[in-house]
């Protein structure tokens, strides 16, 4: 049997695009590499079933025996995110409509409405099929139900399962319309009819309105998911079930709450920064997904899996940037760093045709002569040998992230179009990150148990609840940091009245007045140094005291950084966006006051230090992101080179290190 304690490493492979001598140059190429994973089938449902009702699975079958043959395990895909076209053809009220009334068609991927019952019934038999057939085969190591799930329509399908959402949601027509705030702008609903979905209008929507269509989104596709789960369930209950999370705050899915629904949370990450702040973005996926899968009380560990990603390019705005030599390893580490059970890439191997002809795989076009591949057999040596690395990583600060209030802050009548909840939860992860601090990024309400620092960053919809959730963790000993636009709406994005942010005021002891947006270009200094861009406030304190204050302007001497003693606790308050050496320095003093500190003190600028522990020991992750050499206090076995270190680690430029500790059994 294969040896399921391996590291998943390998990624989408289609073997549909090539023809049968291919796939056994591409199964000798993955044994080289040591290649344990792959996905295949996502985009082959054309193939699969190429008239409805009629399928054929032979050349399937002798892939998935060819892979196995080789010890490969195999995550089998639904393909339900590429309808074919015989459905697109037969069932045209199953193509999408947008926001402006226009029906999309056939050409591209995602070309359908998931609210559409044709195409649910479709996904529904092709599951079944392929349950059926491969649900006990030998290489089936996990079901990858379809692929990156955001797609959104306006049809009428939509409108009038949005409509049954809304019943159940609020239960009557009074309720949605005191929710909505509907006596505004002439809105007043008297009957489940009048509402329909968002779509273009002449000026503002209503923000509930808008807010509750995210929602509901979130809900369907999240059904769309657990029907076909359901299916593979029952047919082998043993193989676990997921599907690949697509980031960003322009997919209307809340993933921390599909996250109770999967066996396992994998993620899809595609860095959009060439500098070191690719590798930021990386670290804070990475802690978004391990938040996810600790999300609930089911004892999980954080454990979960990078699913894709590219792996010898970043894709930047207008172009493609060809990743740097070791890159690619480097990234992979620092993935299984922070609780990854591998590494995997979109995709295997480059297709010479389709739209993606030129996205980044492991065997280019140039084939496996080439560097990428080159690298590709030695990150597969280096995985091979991080496999004894199972404890949990290092985490004792909490950073709130919140998909709806991104959602809300996108709405056009806020006082910025700057407003980004994911770029604060970005700026208060990437100043931990520059500290040196470990942090998980959790779901608002989620157990705090075991961590010390909370940090609430532009949480503008709190309610009652999670309000509750952050005055107890302060008020029972522990320790928050709270910034601008936190906890100013309810859940329905109504406004709390009395000053901001209404509802954590009393855990903060500010009253915020008044706001002052900031230009594009425009900064404001700060005592101490300081500088504050995107937004700044008037704030009374009402029991806090100011830790740093405006000094010019309509604000000048007023505070912009608070701290309040709360119960046991204490809370600090931050009106602004500070820059980047000013929130580190602000969050390294609220962590060392809550008693945490770098996991590896005198580490230098640009190398990432990352420790898994438990009771079987601790290991070190190394990650120099510099051009040069560094030296960093440590000490260990490596398991990368076998050399054990007592007091210092030198680690070459772009180089990684991985330390089984002082007293870990080997």
């Amino acid at each position: 049997m294969p040896d399921d304690t391996r590291l998943r490493y390998g990624g989408d492979y289609n073997p549909e695009q090539w023809p049968p001598q291919v796939w056994r140059e591409d199964v000798d190429l993955m044994r080289r590499a040591r290649v344990t994973l792959v996905t295949v089938g996502v985009f082959a449902w054309s193939r699969l079933e190429p008239r409805p009702g009629r399928y054929t699975f032979d050349w399937l079958d002798e892939v998935l025996d060819l892979l196995h043959a080789a010890d490969i395990r195999v995550a089998l895909a639904t393909p339900t995110a590429g309808p074919p076209p015989w459905f697109s053809l037969a069932h045209p009220d199953a193509l999408p409509v947008t926001a402006d009334g226009v029906r999309l068609h056939h050409g591209s991927r995602d070309t359908y409405c998931a609210a559409a019952p044709a195409y649910r019934r479709a996904a529904r038999r092709i599951t079944t099929a392929l349950a059926d057939r491969y649900a006990h085969h030998p290489a089936l190591a996990l079901w990858h139900v379809h692929n990156e799930y955001g797609t959104t329509c306006h049809c009428p399908h939509t409108e009038a399962a949005f409509r049954r959402w809304l019943a159940d949601r609020h239960g009557d027509l009074d309720t949605l319309n005191d929710a909505w705030v509907t006596s505004f702008w002439s809105q007043h609903y008297t009957d489940w009819a009048q509402i329909g979905t968002p779509r273009a209008t002449q000026y503002l929507h209503n923000p509930g309105h808008l807010l509750d269509f995210r929602r509901f989104w979130s809900d369907t596709l999240l059904t769309a998911y657990t029907e076909q789960r359901d299916l593979l369930r029952t047919a082998n209950p043993d193989v676990p079930v997921t599907t690949n999370y697509v980031l960003g705050d322009w997919v209307p899915v809340d993933h921390g709450r599909w996250s109770r629904e999967v066996d396992l949370v994998a993620v899809d990450h595609y860095p959009s920064a060439v500098d070191r702040d690719a590798e930021t973005q990386a670290a804070l996926a990475a802690d978004t997904a391990r938040g996810w899968s600790r999300h609930g009380t089911d004892g999980r560990t954080g454990d979960w899996l990078l699913m894709e990603t590219a792996p010898n390019l970043i894709y930047t705005d207008g172009r493609m940037h060809t990743k740097e030599p070791g890159r690619m390893l480097r990234q992979s580490v620092a993935h299984v760093a922070r609780g990854s059970r591998g590494a995997l890439f979109f995709q295997w191997r480059a297709p010479r045709g389709g739209a993606e002809r030129f996205h980044s795989a492991l065997v280019g076009h140039a084939g496996a002569d080439s560097r990428v591949y080159r690298e590709a057999v030695r990150l597969g040596h280096v995985l091979d040998r991080l496999a004894e690395v199972r404890a949990p990583v290092a985490a004792t600060v909490a950073v709130t992230a919140d998909p709806a209030s991104g959602w809300a802050l996108r709405h056009p009548g806020m006082p910025s179009t700057r407003l980004d909840h994911h770029a604060e939860v970005a700026a208060a992860h990437g100043a931990l990150w520059r500290a040196g601090i470990t942090c998980d990024v959790v779901v608002a309400g989620d157990r705090l148990d075991g961590y010390r620092l909370l940090v609430v960053p532009a949480l503008y919809l709190v309610d009652d609840r999670v309000s509750a959730w952050v005055r107890d963790h302060v008020h029972g000993g522990g320790y928050a940091v709270v910034t601008y636009l936190s906890g100013v709406a309810d859940e329905h994005a109504r406004v709390r009245l009395g000053g901001y942010p209404g509802a954590l005021r009393d855990v903060l002891g500010i009253r915020v007045e008044e706001f002052h947006p900031l230009a594009v270009d425009e900064r404001v200094p700060l005592t101490g140094g300081g500088t504050g861009t995107v937004w700044s406030e008037t704030v009374h304190l009402t029991g806090a005291t100011a830790v740093t204050a405006y000094t010019t302007g309509v604000l000048h001497g007023r505070p912009a950084v608070t701290r309040h003693r709360y119960g046991a606790g204490t809370a600090w308050y931050v009106s602004t966006r500070l820059d980047d050496d000013t929130y580190r320095r602000l969050l390294t003093e609220a962590a060392r006051t809550a008693g945490v500190t770098p996991v590896c003190p005198g580490t230098p600028d640009g190398v990432e230090a990352v420790r898994r522990s438990g009771p079987d020991g601790s290991w070190l992750f190394l990650l120099n992101h510099t051009d040069r050499p560094q030296t960093v206090p440590a000490a260990g076995t490596d398991l990368l080179t076998g050399v054990t270190a007592t007091g210092a680690v030198d680690l070459p430029a772009g180089g990684v290190a991985v330390l089984r500790e002082p007293d870990t059994p080997q």
